[in-house]
């Protein structure tokens, strides 16, 4: 089984339009990191806690409610897996003031706490939203 076998390619086609991408609580959902990095992408990964990461991730730990913004600055794009609502809205304020696009997954049931798109995916929805989504729109 390769590394892509255990992701949603759509998720993985979706975010390899993108040259530099940071993830946002890694924790330890590596496989989606490792096969952007396969697919020649620049991957930090962030968590609160220390994780270990797949050769060619960074790994930089932060929190994105008070995140360090230098690590987010060369993003192109943004994106978590499972991420809670409470975390929806400083993500987004973070891809915005980076001018990064944000895409996410969630828990389960739980809907987006911003305006996003919404793409179809085998595991559920990808919640996308742009750079010219704006903080209100």
């Amino acid at each position: 089984m390769t590394r892509t076998d255990r992701v949603d390619p759509i998720f993985i086609e979706r975010l390899a339009r993108y040259d530099r991408l940071v993830e946002v609580g890694i924790g330890r959902r590596v496989d989606l990191a490792a096969a952007l990095v396969d697919a020649g992408a620049r991957v930090v990964a962030t968590d609160v806690y220390d994780r270990a990461v797949p050769e060619g991730v960074t790994f930089v730990r932060d929190d994105v409610v008070d995140p360090d913004p230098s690590v987010y600055a060369d993003a192109d794009a943004i994106y978590a897996q499972n991420l809670p609502p409470e975390l929806h809205r400083p993500t987004a304020d973070l891809a915005e003031s980076a001018n990064a696009a944000f895409l996410f997954t969630t828990l389960g049931a739980d809907q987006p706490a911003i305006p996003v798109e919404r793409v179809t995916i085998e595991t559920g929805s990808l919640y996308v939203r742009s750079r010219s989504s704006g903080p209100n729109r």
